[in-house]
Formats: structure tokens, sequence, C-alpha cells
């Protein structure tokens, strides 16, 4: 029989707040402000200092004594009193950091304790690429573990998710925590045994997912009394031996930006397929229509919010292609919107862009991380719109059974905390919406990065030859280089050019990925050429080969500017880990997508000519639109993911009206 408590545990979450408006909104923000003050920064290094001089004290301890210690340590924050969990931190933190390099051979930096501190209060915490973060999060999930609260560490693929685990399983055995791990692949009673762990490892993907599985088991018996008070009148018809998590209490989020900004606009959605032979036919009858139709004659598109608006010459053309068509087509709102999804495919969906077809299917792609997406589909007819434009049969549309976004999944968990090496930029919105304070931790040896002006070409055609060039003199030279592209289209247009020239490179993106980490952990070798799209090896440090350090690093290219500066700063991450030299150069070009989205087309004709004129100045009037293009995709992404919000809060008052599980 299940424990009551832990019957209750299972389905126990925090209520989100509703986001504060008006002269409450200042007030929060400044409440913010005032929780990421440079004064609490200092405050942590003085306590990792600290405990850092504890460390003496365990140097020439025994493993077993060690463990002893550990044990009661364990059992102090098992106990939930906030005031001896203090008390005892310091020391406690201490030993697990020689328990580090005992198990891991390891012994985390100073920042890294202050990191491991920020985490276990509720902190976001910005860590430079190569600065640990893996470790980090393996001392406070140490912390976390040991209160046996359900804890979860969000990595952001399967790969992280199970090489972390494995690497740091030494210490958390040592220490008195079992961990495991949650992937893609595993059936319901595995992901049961590694839920049931004190630290689990997994994707915001698969710990949403199992979330919705689970509600949708529960159905109307989620609140833990009513569903105990069934268990005692029902014994047989018990519910808890059917869920696969243990609940929600601690979540650590690596790579917090992608998790919890990039990823927030998703919802993700349980869905079945139900057969609707007349939509499927529908969707095709609608991409030859669509076929017929002209831009800026039937019809405009609005890039930067990626919308279609029929022109009359337009609706006219459709109402005479559905004369002699039967049944949905009789209805004039319900032809046009499968005519303009068909026209928004064709407009804004690209092959080797948003998606790619792996063995016959559409597999969607990620935009910020350049990493394939199986499984998942576009929703309202656009899935099913793409796979006629591509000449597919169109597989049936889905039924939504549950669905729940990021922003709102994260929100639901007692105690958030995150690290990511760009989050600065976004302190704001992850305090709005997350209530987490953003501290930026220092690197444990000066950044060496060299930063180069942009170079800007007034078209994409001399961009890229100025980016083969500077490749191939750098090769010439021994550097190594990692080139960042947006699309696998852009990554193989530059390998064939590098191809033509006769020297060796690898490609990594979402078609080419099966050597990820290996490609990525080469990177640094002298001479090596790199291409990789958005994913470039989050996860995985690019070493420096003997030598490398000495001539210049690593020289890392970006091909074009994000719509986020944080991704650019990504790829430049990339570079000058842990107090190594490297050198950062962007390419860009007034025909990238970044600037024909969200600059007025007679702004870009008029820097054109200026480029191409050579007129003083050009350049850095040039620059100055990149930046107020990233400004404006940023906002627009804001209040995006802002509107999720307000549906989110839609969908949770109307639901409770109703009486139902708003989580489902």
């Amino acid at each position: 029989m299940t424990i009551p408590s832990l019957g209750y545990r299972r389905t126990d979450i925090v209520a989100p707040k509703e986001l504060v408006t008006g002269l409450d909104a200042v007030a929060d923000r400044m409440a913010g402000r005032w929780r990421r003050r440079d004064a609490i920064l200092r405050e942590l290094l003085a306590e990792a200092e600290q405990v850092d001089r504890l460390a003496a004290e365990w140097q020439h301890v025994s493993d077993r004594r060690l463990q002893d210690r550990l044990a009661e340590f364990r059992e102090v924050f098992r106990r939930a009193n906030r005031a001896q969990q203090d008390a005892a931190l310091r020391e406690a933190l201490a030993a697990i950091r020689e328990a580090s390099e005992r198990q891991l051979g390891l012994r985390p930096f100073v920042v890294q304790l202050a990191g491991t501190l920020a985490l276990h209060r509720g902190y976001l915490a910005e860590m430079a690429t190569g600065e640990g973060k893996t470790l980090t999060a393996g001392l406070a999930g140490v912390l976390a573990g040991w209160t046996r609260q359900p804890c979860h560490i969000v990595t952001v693929n399967d790969y992280l998710a199970e090489r972390d685990t494995g690497w740091l399983r030494p210490l958390y055995r040592f220490c008195g925590v079992r961990v495991g791990c949650v992937l893609a692949p595993m059936d319901p009673r595995q992901r049961r045994e590694n839920y049931d762990q004190d630290v689990t490892y997994t994707t915001s993907k698969e710990l949403v997912a199992d979330f919705l599985r689970d509600r949708l088991v529960l159905g109307p018996w989620y609140d833990g009394a009513r569903r105990h008070l069934r268990h005692m009148l029902q014994p047989r018809q018990a519910l808890d031996g059917y869920l696969v998590l243990r609940g929600l209490h601690t979540a650590i989020v690596d790579e917090a930006d992608s998790v919890l900004v990039d990823e927030a606009v998703t919802p993700l959605i349980i869905c079945r397929q139900e057969e609707n032979v007349p939509l499927r036919e529908a969707c095709r009858v609608a991409q030859q229509i669509a076929a017929k139709l002209e831009r800026n004659l039937h019809y405009e598109t609005n890039l930067r919010y990626k919308d279609v608006t029929l022109k009359p010459s337009g609706e006219v053309l459709i109402e005479q292609e559905c004369e002699a068509l039967p049944g949905i087509w009789r209805g004039p709102r319900r032809r046009l919107e499968l005519v303009k999804q068909a026209i928004t495919a064709r407009e804004f969906f690209q092959r080797e862009f948003q998606y790619v077809v792996h063995e016959g299917k559409i597999v969607i792609v990620d935009e910020f991380t350049g990493r394939m997406l199986p499984g998942r589909t576009w929703r309202e007819g656009l899935h099913q719109a793409v796979e006629a434009k591509e000449g597919m049969d169109p597989t049936a549309p889905s039924e939504t059974l549950a669905r729940i976004s990021f922003q709102r999944f994260f929100r639901l968990c007692a105690r958030l905390s995150g690290m990511t090496g760009t989050a600065s930029e976004g302190a704001g919105e992850f305090w709005h919406i997350y209530h987490l304070p953003v501290i930026a931790i220092p690197t444990n040896r000066p950044c060496q990065r060299t930063v180069l002006p942009d170079r800007v070409f007034a078209d994409a055609a001399s961009k890229w030859s100025a980016v083969a060039d500077t490749i191939l003199a750098l090769h010439q030279d021994d550097v190594p280089v990692l080139v960042g592209t947006r699309s696998i289209r852009a990554s193989e247009e530059l390998a064939a050019r590098l191809a033509e020239h006769g020297v060796e490179f690898r490609v990594l993106n979402a078609i080419r990925h099966q050597e990820e980490a290996q490609i990525i952990a080469e990177a640094g070798h002298p001479g090596r050429i790199t291409i990789a799209t958005n994913m470039a090896g989050r996860g995985t440090d690019i070493r420096l080969a003997p030598g490398v350090a000495e001539h210049r690093g690593l020289h890392v290219i970006a091909t074009e500017r994000h719509e986020a500066g944080r991704i650019d700063r990504q790829l430049f991450g990339r570079c000058a880990r842990q107090g190594d030299p490297g050198t950062v150069h962007a390419f860009v070009s007034l025909e990238d997508e970044l600037i024909r989205r969200f600059i007025p087309r007679a702004v870009v004709r008029t820097l054109v000519a200026a480029l191409r004129s050579g007129q003083p100045g050009a350049d850095r009037l040039a620059r100055l639109a990149f930046r107020r293009a990233q400004y404006a995709a940023q906002r627009l992404a804001f209040r995006q993911r802002q509107q999720v919000l307000k549906t989110d809060t839609w969908i949770d008052d109307a639901l409770a009206f109703a009486g139902s599980n708003r989580y489902m």
C-alpha cells in the first residue's frame, strides 16, 4: 500500500501566481533587481571562500569517516529544517567537494562552489562555457537528493542526460544519493524506476510529457485527498501504481535559456491521431490551388510575423477553383483557411531550414539548436500542409488530449534554479515569469577572447566568398576554425565551397549528427575546420590540442546574426574557455533573414547602395541596423511568450471554473 504522504506528494504542485501588472509590476521589477544586486554575488563568493578554507579539514580523513560524516549531513537535510540545513551547508559542501576529488578526480573551483550555492538558493547562475556547469549541477544535486524530495536535473538532450548520469554516479553513490536518468526509448516501468531515484536526469520534453501522461491516468483524481479516499473505499482500483513520476519539487535546468525561453512558446501536447480522410484530401487540393496563386498579385506576405494576407483577386481565384469541389470547399471561410495554410507552408517553411525529410517523414528542426525533433508536429493542419507541399501523403491529424507550455510547467515546481552561459540579456524576463534572479558567476581564469568587428556585405554571395577565403587562410596557418551557420542548407553550401578547394572539414547539423560529441571535442586540433549549425555541441567542451593555445587558439566564425543576441554569445562562447586564447568574428550581409524580416526595405536599399559605393561610415550604419533588427526580434519573441502566458491563464480560469483538471 502506498504511504498516504507519498501519494499526496506524487501530484502535489505549486499553483503559479498570476503575473503582476501596473504599479505592482514596477515594484516587482525593483524586487528582481534587488535580488540580483552585486552584493549577492559578493556574498556567494565569500561563502564559497569559506567552504574552500574548510576543505583542509577533510583532506586527511579516511573514506569511511568521510562517508559517515556525509551520512550525518544527509540526515540533517532530510529533516527539512531550514535553519539546521543552513548551519550545516558550508561544512557539508566542503565534504562533498572532497568526495568529488576522490571519486571523480575533480576538485571544484571556488567559482563552482559559488555556482552550487546559487543553485541551492534558487538562482539562475550564468557560467561561461567550460567553467564546469555539469559538476556544479552535480554538487547541487547531492544537496537536493539528500532531502529525498523529487529532484530533476533537466538537460537539452538524451545524450547529455545519460552522459552526466554515468559520469557523476560515483559521486552520488559515495554521498548516499541514488541517481537515474529517463531517456526517450524507455518504457513506463523503466521510467518509474528512474524517477523513483533521489536525483533524475532527463530532458524537458520527457519530463513534461510524463507529467501530462500521469495527469491523463489520474483524470478527475488528481487531488491527493480524493485519491486516498478512493483508495480506502476501492483498494483494488488504486491509481498510484500506474504513475511514473513521484512528484515535482526541485528542478535544476541546464542551458536554462534554451529550455525556459527558446522553447517557452511551444506547448507540449499529448495527442492521438484520428482518421480524417476528407481533411487529408483537402490538404492536397489546397496545395494545388495555392500553386496557382502568385505573391503580390493574389496575396501578400509579412516576413516579420510570417503571415499571409489574401488580396481580393486571390479570393476570387480561390472561389473559382472551388466551384466544382464538394463538401469542405463550399464554406468560404474554411477554404480560405486551407489555402492560406498551404501558402504559409510554401513561403515560410523551407526544407533544410525549418524541417528535413528523414526516412520518408517530415521532421521538424529546432531553429535555436539545429537539432531534429522527431515525433513533434505542427498544429492546426500546418504539418499536413508541409507534407502536401513535399508531395507526401498527408498524415492523419491529431486530437489533443493534454497540453501545457514549458513556461507553465516549470512554474509548478516548488524549487527552481538553473544554469546557462547566456542569461544576462534575459534577466528581467527570467524574474518576471519565473521569479528566477540571475547571478553572473565570474570565470575561474580571466577571459582571453578577442572579438573582431563584424564584416558587413551588401549581398550574400560576397559574404560567403569572404567566409571561405578567411577559413582557408586560417587553415593555412594551422588555426582551428569553428564556423556557425543558421541552417542546414547554409552549412551544406559552405561545405561544397570548401570541398572545391580540396581541404578537409567536418560538418555537424541535424542530418549529420551521429558523432556530435566527437566532432566538437576534436574541433580544437590544429588546422581543423568544423562547420556546425546552432547545435554546436552544447554540453561538450572544445579543448585545445597541444600547441594551439600558443598559436592564437580557436577561431569562431558566425555567418549570420541570430534573432537573439544570446544565441550569438553561445556560439562565441565555444572558444576561450578556462583562460585559453580565442577569436570570434561575425560575417553578415544585408540579405540575411534577420535584416529582411525586421528592417524596412527602403532602409535596406539605402544601406546596400552606401556599402557598394564605399561611403564613409556605411559599415557602422549597417552594424547599427543589425543591432536594431536584433532588438526588434527579441521584443517580438518576448511578446509571443507573453501571449502564451495569457493563454495559459485563460485556460486555467476556464477549467477552474468548470471544476476540471487544469493541467490537462
